[in-house]
């Protein structure tokens, strides 16, 4: 009986802990990630926890403290994009259907149409 040849386990190293952090980070799907690091997603999931569910939230913090500051430093946009999304402001349009004179609505234009007379005029 012959001995199936297996790979040795895997060994995570500050690289590919950076390596993970970095992908994930800019969105990259674990099944790519652990492709870029030639182990099976499962392996990755198993070593790479940690790096898999903080680096999201971490890039997240880096990004959000830069709008932050730019917003503090006086960037309209992105004062406007905080308050939207951190403070609950809304943009509403309203359409208004009142006349000049302040009246409900306008007078509707009456429409006639008047269909030719079928009354033949030689008779």
């Amino acid at each position: 009986m012959t001995k199936r040849r297996t790979k040795p386990p895997h060994e995570p190293t500050q690289a590919t802990r950076q390596t993970v952090q970095m992908h994930t980070m800019v969105g990259t799907d674990q099944e790519t990630i652990a492709r870029v690091l030639g182990i099976d997603p499962k392996t990755l999931r198993k070593y790479y926890r940690d790096e898999l569910d903080l680096a999201k939230a971490q890039a997240n913090a880096t990004i959000g403290g830069a709008l932050f500051n730019k917003a503090k430093s006086g960037d309209t946009a992105a004062m406007i994009f905080w308050m939207k999304t951190q403070a609950g402001w809304r943009e509403r349009q309203e359409i208004d259907h009142s006349s000049s004179d302040g009246s409900m609505t306008p007078t509707p234009t009456r429409i006639e149409i008047v269909a030719p007379s079928l009354k033949n005029d030689d008779d």
